[in-house]
C-alpha cells in the first residue's frame, strides 16, 4: 500500500507542519478534552512517555523515531561522531521511560543504528537521514496496522461479540491499530461486530479511550468494569478476544495491560478464542520467556486516588500496581501479525515468521 505524509499527519503522533518538533494528543485528557502537546527536548519526550501522554507499544515506537530526529536537528553538534554521542545518551534516557514496552527500544536503537552508518557525513546529512528513518518507521506502522486488521478480520464473522482489554486501536498505534483494528476495518466494509470493553483499570484506557474510538466509529461498543468480563462470557455474548501486546516473548508469552492474563484464563475457561495482534517489532526473539520481561511498577496513587475527588484508601494502605502482566502462551490461540497468523508451537512457528 501507499502511505502519504497526509495519512501520518491524521495520526495521533506525528510530526509538526514544519518538521521541527513533535504533535501528539495527549490521551490523559481524554474523553472530555481534546488537547494537542508540542514536544521538542529529551525532558518532553521522556515525560510524554511516562506519564501515558503517549501510549500504546506501536504509537510509543513512532514517537521515539520522531523524537530521535528532533533531538538530532536541535543538538547544535558540530560533527557525526559529537551528534551520535549526543544521540546514545538522549535514547539510553528515553528508553528508560517506559522499560517493558520492546517498540520504544527497537525505535531509538534502529534511529541510532541508522545515524552510525553514517559516521563522517556532514551532521546536516544525518539529521536529513534520520528524518527519512523515522517518518519510514511510521509509514511501516500504518502498513503493518492495516494488515493486522486484514489477518484479524479473517477470524471472526458478521454480528460477533469480541471482547478487548485495554486500548489498542488507532490512539495507540497509527491508522486502524491492532486489537480493535479488525473491528474498524469490518466497519468500513459493512461488517458489524459487537464489542465489549472492559474498562482497564486503573488507568482506564478502555473506559476512556477504546469505548471513545469505536462510539466516535459507530461500532456497537458496550463498555464494562473488569470484572464483568466472566459474566459477559458465561451469557454467550463473547466469540473471541482480542487484546494487544507490549513484549511477545520467543516462547509465545507476552506482556500487555494489566488484567489480560485474567481475561485469557476466563477464556480458557468458557472455551473462547483469545487471539494477541502486535506488529512483528514486538515480537522479541532474544527474550526467551514471559519470566524474562521485566514489568514496570507505577505510582500507587493511580489505584488510590487518581480518578476520584477524594482518596479511595487511607494514605498508609500499601499499594501494588504493575503496569503489565505475562500471559502464559498455553492461553493463547493464535498471535495475529502483520506477517501472518502465527498459530503454537509458537516457539517453533515464531522463528519461522522472523526469518
Amino acid at each position: 500500500m501507499s502511505v502519504t505524509r497526509e495519512d501520518m499527519a491524521g495520526c495521533s503522533v506525528h510530526l509538526t507542519g514544519d518538521e521541527t518538533a513533535v504533535e501528539i494528543l495527549d490521551q490523559r485528557a481524554l474523553p472530555n478534552v481534546t488537547d494537542y502537546l508540542r514536544l521538542e527536548t529529551a525532558e518532553e519526550f521522556y515525560e510524554a512517555i511516562r506519564t501515558l501522554a503517549v501510549r500504546g507499544a506501536p504509537a510509543i515506537g513512532i514517537c521515539a523515531g520522531y523524537a530521535m530526529y528532533v533531538l538530532a536537528l536541535r543538538s547544535g553538534a558540530a560533527d557525526s561522531e559529537a551528534l551520535l554521542a549526543k544521540l546514545e545518551k538522549d535514547g539510553d534516557y528515553l528508553i528508560s521511560s517506559r522499560p517493558t514496552a520492546v517498540n520504544l527500544a527497537w525505535a531509538v536503537r534502529r534511529m541510532l543504528e541508522k545515524a552510525r552508518t553514517m559516521r563522517g557525513a556532514a551532521p546536516e546529512a544525518v539529521i536529513a537521514a534520520l528524518k527519512e528513518e523515522s517518518l519510514a518507521i511510521h509509514a511501516e506502522d500504518i502498513e503493518m496496522c492495516t494488515r493486522i486488521s486484514e489477518y484479524g478480520l479473517s477470524l471472526v464473522k458478521p454480528g460477533d461479540g469480541i471482547l478487548t482489554h485495554c486500548n489498542a486501536g488507532p490512539l495507540a498505534t497509527s491508522k486502524y491499530g491492532t486489537a480493535i483494528g479488525p473491528v474498524l476495518l469490518g466497519k468500513e466494509r459493512g461488517i458489524d461486530f459487537k464489542v465489549f470493553s472492559d474498562e482497564t483499570r486503573p488507568l482506564l484506557q478502555g473506559a476512556r479511550l477504546t469505548s471513545y474510538e469505536l462510539q466516535k466509529a459507530g461500532v456497537d461498543v458496550t463498555l464494562i468494569c473488569d470484572n464483568m468480563a466472566s459474566i459477559v462470557m458465561k451469557n454467550g455474548w463473547v466469540q473471541a478476544c482480542f487484546v494487544g501486546c507490549d513484549r511477545i516473548a520467543a516462547n509465545g508469552d507476552f506482556a500487555n495491560k494489566i488484567g489480560t492474563s485474567g481475561v485469557a484464563i476466563l477464556a480458557k475457561h468458557y472455551g473462547i478464542p483469545f487471539y494477541t495482534l502486535g506488529p512483528s517489532s514486538t515480537i522479541d526473539m532474544d527474550c526467551p520467556t514471559g519470566g524474562d520481561i521485566r514489568i514496570e511498577l507505577r505510582d500507587p496513587e493511580e489505584i488510590k486516588s487518581l480518578w476520584y475527588e477524594k482518596p479511595m484508601a487511607l494514605p498508609e494502605v500499601k499499594c501494588y500496581n504493575p503496569a503489565f502482566d505475562v500471559t502464559d502462551h498455553s492461553l493463547v490461540t493464535a498471535i495475529v501479525t502483520d506477517r501472518g497468523i502465527v498459530y503454537p508451537p509458537f516457539d517453533e512457528n515464531l522463528k519461522k515468521i522472523m526469518g
